[in-house]
């Protein structure tokens, strides 16, 4: 893979990630309509790595709390604030986790990677997004994240292993609709990307080992590095933005890119 195109796969990634724009649906796209070659399981997992390094760093104070409650939370004692984040992180992963790995399995994700899914999900969830966020209350905040909106929440993630629809939006789609904050819903979505993000680097890693060579190995790192600074330049973007903007300007952006691949796909 050329230097050109690895360092394009990352800075893709990385500002897509964590905007509600839908990093997978990019991604599946820039092979599609530039002709390049698909970059492969191996440059994903390596771009996945650089984001969650910036999502890391970024919301450190967040990540420590939830590793400093782990203990408790993994032996069911959900009675400090540090737990209750950690044991909500939890349980929003499960259910992104079991239903992902039965896509995963079925090849039922691979079929979904088209120009027209893409162009639906796009469309439709940014119009839900601009919806839950113009009648969503804000009456929430993160330190009220509890068990009941944190399974909420993960169900609500399931809906982002369909190609286009935005893990990080649709998280703050289902926290605008609970009523929490832009700012706070935005936090809790990233909080929840790290343990999803986690869990499909691992699964994807399974198929990447097979092949992994020298070569492989340098454009991974590259790509890795090229997806942390970005990811992590979008993501300080974004939450200083909502101190001042709704989600709107990514609204039209999602509707637009979505009415033009709908127009590709069927004409």
């Amino acid at each position: 893979m050329s230097l050109l195109q690895l360092i394009l796969v990352a800075v893709i990634q990385g500002i897509t990630e964590f905007l509600p724009i839908s990093s997978s649906g990019h991604l599946i796209l820039l092979p599609s309509l530039t002709g390049m070659d698909d970059q492969g399981l191996a440059i994903d997992v390596a771009v996945h790595v650089g984001t969650l390094g910036a999502v890391i760093l970024y919301f450190w104070a967040d990540v420590k709390q939830a590793l400093a409650g782990l203990p408790r939370a993994l032996t069911g004692h959900i009675d400090t604030p540090q737990s209750r984040l950690a044991f909500g992180l939890i349980i929003a992963t499960i259910p992104t986790v079991i239903v992902g790995a039965i896509l995963h399995l079925t090849g039922l994700s691979s079929a979904m990677r088209s120009v027209a899914v893409i162009g639906w999900t796009m469309l439709g969830f940014g119009l839900l997004l601009y919806w839950m966020d113009q009648k969503g209350a804000q009456t929430k905040h993160a330190a009220d994240w509890g068990v009941r909106d944190s399974l909420i929440m993960g169900f609500w993630q399931v809906l982002a292993l369909i190609p286009g629809t935005s893990r990080s939006g649709i998280t703050i789609t289902g926290a605008r609709q609970l009523g929490y904050s832009r700012e706070d819903g935005a936090r809790i979505a990233m909080l929840m990307s790290i343990p999803t993000i986690i869990a499909s680097g691992v699964l994807l890693s399974v198929d990447v080992i097979q092949q992994a060579d020298a070569q492989l190995a340098r454009d991974g790192a590259i790509a890795a590095v090229f997806a942390f600074f970005s990811a992590l330049l979008a993501l300080s973007l974004m939450m200083r933005l909502l101190r001042s903007i709704s989600f709107t300007p990514y609204v039209i952006y999602r509707v637009i890119l979505g009415v033009v691949l709908l127009f590709v796909a069927y004409s």
